[in-house]
């Protein structure tokens, strides 16, 4: 049954992704007022009624489309953190961050998306990126590769002996060992920043405007989608423990996702101080 969706049904994902975006997203962007942003777990963590509204929406239109399937979204997971156990299972998991990148949001900048994927006994089928402000979307299928706004994208390898350019974990999300471990990456020929949308930096990564990001935190909502558009389009994850990362969770961080294997390899390392 999964395998006639993912035939036949991907453009209705694609407009129901754009859907709530238009109904739910855009029309709060700039406008929002201050009882409608709300802090989680502190000031970079953030929750607006867009977020709760579009993942209403999109759990509503993606169960439509594929009877059956649930949702993990990172709303509902705060609200029931037992939702999260669907990743587990066998049957079709539609993981959702309405808008990665809610700190932007809030601030009127443009750099927020919305991510979905599709997932499978902890194999991601396919995903979305979507960057309304941006007018950016970007699919990937497994096996299919990587299109943004309908075409194709490849990640490329970085040019021998560039700087790389990596974007880090904030590190109010970073335990002291995971500090050390990116102390690593404080090496000449590496330039590293912190990152905005995670969505975003793995679409900068697949498109090749990114070598490498390195997270220390493993919500499925925010690397699912980005994960299979970096392979589609060429690149690898690695963990520290040199294991591809699992959304099914269970994975020693910090991991990094490249533009090439070489690069992901070669960020492992600095990371590992080897």
């Amino acid at each position: 049954m999964i395998e006639d969706f993912l035939a036949g049904r991907l453009s209705d994902v694609e407009e129901a992704v754009r859907k709530a975006a238009a109904a739910e997203i855009m029309p709060r962007f700039r406008q929002l007022a201050e009882d409608e942003v709300i802090e989680k777990n502190g000031p970079h963590d953030l929750v607006t009624v867009a977020d709760r509204r579009a993942e209403e929406h999109l759990t509503a239109s993606l169960t439509a489309l594929l009877p059956g399937s649930l949702v993990v979204g990172e709303e509902a997971v705060h609200a029931d953190p037992s939702v999260y156990e669907a990743i587990q299972g066998d049957g079709p998991v539609w993981i959702v961050d309405p808008v990665d990148g809610t700190r932007q949001f809030v601030h009127g900048e443009p750099g927020f998306c919305t991510l979905v994927a599709l997932a499978r006994g902890g194999e991601i089928l396919a995903s979305w990126t979507y960057a309304p402000a941006l007018d950016e979307l970007a699919v990937a299928v497994r096996g299919g590769g990587a299109r943004l706004n309908g075409e194709s994208i490849r990640s490329g390898s970085p040019a021998p002996g560039a700087v790389l350019d990596i974007a880090t974990s904030h590190p109010d999300y970073t335990s002291d060992d995971q500090k050390r471990a990116l102390l690593g990456l404080r090496v000449p020929g590496v330039h590293t920043r912190a990152c905005g949308s995670a969505g975003l930096e793995y679409l900068d990564v697949a498109r090749g405007q990114l070598d490498a990001v390195v997270f220390s935190w493993e919500y499925a909502w925010d690397h699912a989608a980005g994960l299979l558009l970096v392979e589609e389009a060429g690149g690898a994850h690695l963990t520290v423990a040199g294991e591809p990362f699992r959304i099914k969770g269970g994975n020693a961080l910090p991991f990094t996702a490249a533009r090439d294997a070489e690069t992901a390899a070669r960020v492992r390392g600095l990371l590992l101080g080897a």
